[in-house]
């Protein structure tokens, strides 16, 4: 049976076991958020034999460094894995911010030691002592000077149950920044913007929405939020606030017992029309399926996938 070796320690694992899953198992604490090679939160060094499902999702310079992510790979042979290790590789940042939104949404800032170039919408893994989480930017660079994050605090969570008990002046540190499938382009000015998302998907697309907004979108932008109940519509006065000044933006907000009759109702104005989707994996796959239903082309739709832990 192949060797994993992490540091001081290796042990046995079966020829083909993913390779994230044999980390974890073993109490490697390896992040990871998506498990489709999108959000580069599981990335490890190499040194072995490993099958790689996705090579693509990482550049020629990364994968000749060793880089690999972890969810994509099964291991074939002995590996050495060499791990992220936050008190050597992290950037201390302090907490700038911690409150709520909702009875369920933990709004959290950071402030990095030093300043990040991001795009509205990429991932960064935020680690809490040994305990790390990849969360996607809900803030927008050029105007806000923090970083954004919002927690879905209704499920306990290792994470989450840190975040609660966070205070202004804590410090946490931050992992490598990410991409995401979630950023808006100059290049869609004048085109029809759809943004789907649920729960705290919605923390991406509200950066990317102001990046929008603040390049001057030209073509109609729809914003459909759906929420447990009304309580979980936690940015509903900014963004009616938003919808009052930029009359090219609506803003509907669904709740789970709508879901059904409102994707029913939904209708393209436009096969121009582009679509970013964030949330959770069932409410994206809804969003998904009714919008190809009504004619959008695949390839003008984005998705980025909250995919629940356990």
């Amino acid at each position: 049976m192949p060797e994993l070796y992490v540091g001081e320690r290796h042990w046995s694992v079966s020829t083909g076991s993913n390779l994230l899953d044999a980390l974890n198992q073993a109490g490697v604490a390896v992040p990871y958020s998506c498990r489709a090679g999108s959000c580069h939160a599981c990335l490890v060094r190499c040194r072995g034999e490993v099958e790689d499902k996705h090579p693509d999702a990482l550049s020629p310079a990364q994968r000749q460094e060793g880089w690999r992510l972890a969810c994509q790979c099964q291991v074939s042979g002995d590996v050495r894995v060499e791990t992220f290790d936050p008190l050597r590789d992290g950037l201390s940042a302090q907490v700038v911010g911690v409150d709520w939104l909702s009875s369920n949404v933990l709004r959290l800032r950071l402030q990095p030691e030093r300043p990040l170039r991001y795009r509205a919408g990429q991932h960064l893994v935020v680690w809490a002592g040994r305990v790390a989480r990849p969360y996607s930017l809900a803030s927008l660079p050029q105007e806000d000077p923090f970083l954004e994050f919002h927690l879905d605090c209704r499920q306990p969570g290792e994470f989450s149950d840190i975040a609660r008990q966070l205070r202004v002046g804590d410090r946490l540190r931050l992992g490598e920044l990410r991409g995401g499938a979630l950023q808006y382009d100059p290049d869609w000015q004048t085109r029809p913007l759809w943004l789907l998302a649920s729960g705290t998907g919605l923390g991406p697309l509200w950066g990317v929405l102001r990046e929008a907004l603040r390049q001057d979108h030209q073509g109609a932008i729809r914003l459909i939020h759906l929420a447990h109940d009304a309580d979980g519509h936690y940015l509903a006065g900014p963004l009616a606030a938003l919808a009052a000044h930029h009359s090219n933006l609506t803003v509907e907000l669904w709740t789970a017992p709508q879901l059904n009759q409102a994707l029913a109702q939904l209708r393209l104005v436009s096969r121009q029309t582009l679509a970013l989707l964030c949330g959770h994996p069932v409410s994206v796959e809804a969003f998904s399926k009714r919008l190809f239903l009504a004619g959008l082309p695949r390839n003008q739709l984005l998705a980025d996938v909250f995919l629940p832990r356990g």
